[in-house]
């Protein structure tokens, strides 16, 4: 099996010796501005053993941008969390805080849920 077998792209076997992947050049969306960021914080416990966790999705940039979001509310709240997929898990239910983390840094922040 190839080292690079998720980057195949759909193509099982080749015959030609000659033959190359061709791998997109997948480009990052460049970060807006935090006033035209519409973040959208929400309480989540589905698939996690019913665990609540703080879930901030709607991010708009790149993956960096995204972590250092990430590890500002992770270093606010003083719990662990992560930031992949374009979320920011919190563990926890910290909305309020995290609501007045992300308006206090110039972000547009809507409540989902209850």
């Amino acid at each position: 099996m190839a080292k690079d077998w998720k980057d195949r792209l759909g193509v099982v076997y080749s015959t030609n010796s000659d033959f190359k992947y061709d791998k997109e050049d997948l480009q990052e969306p460049e970060t807006l501005p935090t006033r035209q960021q519409k973040l959208i914080v929400q309480l989540d416990k589905k698939n996690r053993k019913g665990k609540a966790v703080t879930l901030v999705t709607g991010f708009t940039g790149t993956v960096s941008d995204l972590e250092a979001l990430g590890k500002l509310l992770k270093t606010k709240c003083g719990v662990g969390g992560t930031a992949k997929d374009g979320e920011i898990l919190i563990q926890g239910d910290f909305r309020d805080k995290v609501m007045q983390i992300l308006a206090g840094e110039g972000y547009g922040v809507k409540r989902s849920g209850g």
